[in-house]
């Protein structure tokens, strides 16, 4: 009597992962690493507040300065958040072109694909499955690396972690980090279709994405309306908010940007004073608060993954053209 041999995996999805392998092996160890290095992170967090905190000589009863500046830990502690932030602004890029070059590019230039369409797979299931995998592994993953992110800068000092309006904090504290990747894996496997051979879909896929990489730094500020004070409160906004323009109004009504008269004086009447002399008749200022993160985020999300949604929908398009 036989004993039946055990039935091996089969299917698209079980192909993509055996075909890919060796990324997602990668990509398992790099989330792993990160995990680690954020963890580590967090343990070490209470010691690097510390650090930056008041301090004082032996008997004071506040921490001993030396000690801080010996351990270091807020330079430790600084970096490797920074370090796990600028990962995250930046997988898109490494994302785009392995879904240009070997996802879709390599695939249709060795005959691969044709020969799974040879095999009552038909076009856009092949793709289908090729997107819909990574998509899924990659959400996972960038989601799990950004809570991670926040929770290891936990009160989010900026002296030690960086401003939440700075570019790689603003990505890789929220949703946008997630829709980057995705627009990502979506723009290279346009790329690979367009040129089906891999190293062209390589370039063509990392051109788009820093073409949208750039245009999203730019106008990130102007995506949610600012707010606007006048008066004294021009002078001292907010703490952690970002200063977007500050000026002058003279007494004809005309607003002046980048004006700093009378910034410098001392007191309410040295700056009534300074006015008065300069034809000046208020100060202003326009500015994104912190309460203005999420705002900022979800607009955001939501144009990357409109052009990640574009870019699916003419990968779609372009392959229905091209196949029988």
């Amino acid at each position: 009597m036989s004993v039946p041999s055990l039935r091996r995996p089969s299917g698209l999805t079980w192909t993509v992962l055996r075909l890919h392998r060796a990324a997602l092996v990668a990509g398992g160890a790099a989330l792993l690493a990160v995990a680690a290095s954020l963890v580590w992170m967090y343990a070490i967090g209470a010691d690097a507040r510390a650090a930056v905190g008041p301090c004082g000589s032996p008997g004071s009863g506040l921490p001993s300065c030396s000690a801080l500046r010996a351990i270091g830990t807020d330079e430790t502690y600084g970096a490797g958040i920074d370090s796990v932030g600028t990962v995250l602004s930046y997988l898109m890029f490494p994302v785009a072109a392995w879904a240009g070059g070997a996802l879709i590019g390599r695939e249709l230039e060795s005959g691969t694909a044709q020969l799974a369409w040879s095999q009552s797979v038909t076009p856009v299931r092949w793709l289908a499955a090729k997107l819909a995998l990574p998509a899924v592994l990659l959400t996972a993953g960038t989601t799990t690396a950004v809570l991670l992110t926040v929770w290891a800068r936990q009160d989010g000092n900026p002296d030690l972690v960086g401003a939440w309006y700075e570019p790689d904090v603003f990505v890789s504290t929220g949703p946008v980090a997630v829709a980057l990747v995705l627009a990502g894996l979506a723009l290279g496997a346009l790329a690979g279709l367009m040129t089906r051979k891999a190293l062209p879909a390589v370039g063509a896929a990392l051109a788009a994405v820093l073409v949208l990489h750039t245009v999203l730094e730019q106008v990130r500020t102007g995506l949610w309306p600012a707010d606007t004070v006048t008066g004294r409160a021009a002078l001292r906004l907010p703490v952690s908010s970002l200063d977007l323009e500050h000026g002058v109004v003279t007494t004809t009504g005309r607003r002046i940007g980048g004006d700093l008269t009378c910034v410098g004086s001392d007191s309410t009447a040295d700056i009534q004073d300074c006015m008065r002399h300069s034809g000046l008749k208020d100060f202003w200022a326009t500015y994104h608060p912190e309460s203005h993160f999420w705002p900022l985020q979800l607009v955001e999300t939501g144009i990357v993954l409109a052009v990640a949604g574009l870019a699916t929908a003419g990968a779609f398009r372009l392959l229905r053209r091209r196949t029988p």
